[in-house]
């Protein structure tokens, strides 16, 4: 993957987005890192063994890595039966298994038949190595990352509401909340108190807003603890695209922010892709190599990953790379540069939603006429192509009348494992430009 050297950090400041030039010697440590922080194995639903999705992701060229299962980190002596994995989908996994890892390595015991069928046959079950006993295998400095995490997997009534917490040092029981605002704060704040408590960054996410149509875009907005969020995730059955009533990820993703500068004064979210997977037998369900995000930080730790997430230096692909991006705030231009492949062609659309948008929203209803839970509908001025340029770079100067910008990249490019019908590579930018 590419290794550029960039010259430009980009933070936050007094509600503006700005830019540092850095020194010579800290352009010299800047690096792209390729990390997908939403991964699910056998420690919860997933289908295979840890050690067997970490090698995929490293045999991939990822440099980071996050196991998000379901209200369990990968600690402590936790069993499964070989048919567990095979109902889910596995292959052969344990063969594959002790292939890769070799039979000193893989832990078995047989378990005899409960006592209502003392005629059926043994059944075999695998111990789970935890993460500290299987992450030397693969941490390499500078070369390869594992992170621990936590997706806290909660809901309000039956409405799915489940947080990323990367980098966690104790489970976080979910914790629920009188409303789906309050379900995702509450868990939020946990992950705060716990950053505080323990000294440690931990970057907490909403995780796919439309699975199970649970979350709005005015949801998104309204919750402050939240920074950051899926725009991509590879899922599919997480509704990126949204359906004749409900609006897409990408939608929603300009509702809220809007809300949020124009309304709230409060600062944007920021987007991340991921993978979300749990199937690892050929491409069949959530599986690998949909989503992921590209990190710009001076060394691959957990803490300068998480500060350069948190100062919006990354962005997140379901395929594109980009060489560089850069917004100069006393140019007032965000720039974007491309890796194009040969034969494929791209598209640079710059979003954002002019400060004198028209305000008009309206509730959706049924057939009946009866509204519903979702996103309000708004008008064409939220979230507007503000520019589009055919190429592999392109520069959109502010007029200092839009309430922020960002950029997606669209390419012809199918993609190769598609969680959606016609999908094709992407990369979003996160927005800049922006004032409280």
């Amino acid at each position: 993957m590419p290794r550029t050297l960039v010259t430009i950090a980009l933070f936050i400041a007094s509600g503006f987005t700005t830019v540092a030039i850095c020194t010579s010697a800290q352009a010299d440590e800047a690096r792209w890192y390729k990390g997908n922080l939403h991964t699910h194995s056998l420690w919860s639903d997933g289908n295979d063994f840890p050690e067997m999705i970490v090698d995929w992701y490293v045999q991939h060229d990822y440099d980071f890595l996050s196991l998000s299962d379901h209200n369990i980190l990968s600690r402590g002596e936790k069993w499964v039966g070989e048919e567990q994995a095979l109902k889910r989908g596995a292959i052969d996994g344990l063969k594959r298994y002790r292939a890769r890892f070799g039979d000193e390595w893989v832990e078995t015991r047989e378990k005899a038949p409960p006592a209502e069928t003392p005629n059926a046959a043994k059944t075999i079950e695998i111990r789970l190595k935890t993460l500290e006993e299987f992450s030397p295998l693969f941490d390499k400095p500078g070369e390869f990352l594992m992170i621990q995490a936590e997706e806290i997997t909660d809901h309000f009534g039956s409405l799915p509401i489940h947080i990323n917490a990367n980098n966690i040092v104790e489970l976080i029981r979910p914790l629920g909340g009188a409303s789906v605002r309050e379900t995702i704060a509450n868990n939020l704040i946990a992950v705060q108190q716990q950053s505080q408590r323990v000294g440690q960054p931990i970057l907490a996410h909403l995780n796919h807003p439309n699975f199970g149509y649970a979350v709005t875009a005015e949801d998104m907005a309204a919750v402050v603890q939240e920074k950051f969020f899926e725009v991509y995730n590879g899922h599919p059955d997480v509704h990126q695209l949204g359906d004749e009533t409900r609006a897409g990820i990408e939608r929603m993703w300009d509702i809220a922010n809007t809300i949020r500068i124009a309304d709230m004064k409060h600062p944007p979210l920021y987007g991340l892709g991921a993978d979300d997977s749990h199937h690892y037998f050929g491409n069949r369900g959530a599986s690998t190599g949909r989503g992921w995000v590209m990190v710009r930080a001076t060394e691959l730790t957990p803490e300068a990953l998480i500060r350069s997430m948190e100062a919006g230096d990354f962005y997140a692909s379901s395929g594109v790379t980009l060489t560089s991006h850069a917004f100069d705030s006393e140019k007032k231009t965000l720039s974007i540069s491309i890796a194009g492949e040969e034969g494929v062609d791209y598209v640079i659309e710059f979003i954002g939603t002019p400060i004198d948008y028209d305000k008009a929203s309206q509730a959706v209803v049924d057939k009946n006429g009866k509204e519903i839970t979702a996103t309000r509908t708004y008008s064409a001025d939220v979230g507007k192509v503000l520019a589009k340029v055919a190429g592999t770079s392109a520069t959109y100067e502010l007029t200092g009348k839009e309430l922020y910008v960002r950029a997606v990249v669209t390419s012809t490019k199918k993609h190769w494992n598609p969680s959606f019908d016609g999908q094709t590579e992407q990369a979003w930018t996160q927005p800049v430009g922006w004032k409280l």
